[in-house]
């Protein structure tokens, strides 16, 4: 459950999941993000962003431990939103990668409105589309060649999931 929500300045004010605290992020978390999103394991997924300003720190014991963000199309006969995630490797595999997003996703469907929500994680991240599916995303299909393989510099398949309000476990 969501000790916290509200709308202040366009992002959201602090989400508390089971284990992890959703929060904007500020200028200090910066060298930190960096850091996590420069990590190989996180590197393989991610390129690093320009800046964080439109993501949420995911915050374990005042740590800060990865990022997330979302977007939302507004459009009426279209609305969604869809969610984007990086953790440090030092806490992949403990479960609260799957707290952040399911704790965002309960925000942006209860809070925000949205009946349907994606996640397009490259279609080899299998320890993503695991901890995905645990919050209820599904497979849509193969989005081929979507994506930068960081490893590579070539094309990557990306797998689309979606989740419905109610299919939120």
């Amino acid at each position: 459950m969501l000790a916290a929500t509200g709308w202040v300045g366009g992002t959201p004010t602090p989400l508390r999941g089971a284990s992890v605290l959703l929060r904007p992020t500020t200028d200090a978390d910066t060298a930190t993000l960096d850091r996590i999103v420069r990590e190989p394991a996180v590197a393989a997924w991610w390129s690093a962003p320009d800046d964080y300003d439109d993501m949420l720190a995911i915050v374990l014991d005042d740590e800060v431990i990865g990022a997330i963000q979302y977007d939302e199309e507004t459009d009426p006969e279209y609305r969604h939103a869809s969610i984007d995630i990086f953790l440090t490797t030092a806490m992949h595999g403990r479960g609260l990668g799957t707290d952040a997003v399911r704790t965002l996703a309960r925000w942006l469907i209860r809070e925000r409105g949205h009946h349907r929500l994606t996640i397009d994680p490259a279609a080899a991240n299998t320890a993503a589309i695991h901890s995905y599916r645990k919050v209820g995303f599904k497979p849509v299909g193969i989005m081929r060649a979507y994506g930068r393989d960081y490893r590579t510099g070539g094309w990557a398949d990306g797998l689309l999931m979606d989740l419905i309000a109610d299919e939120l476990s």
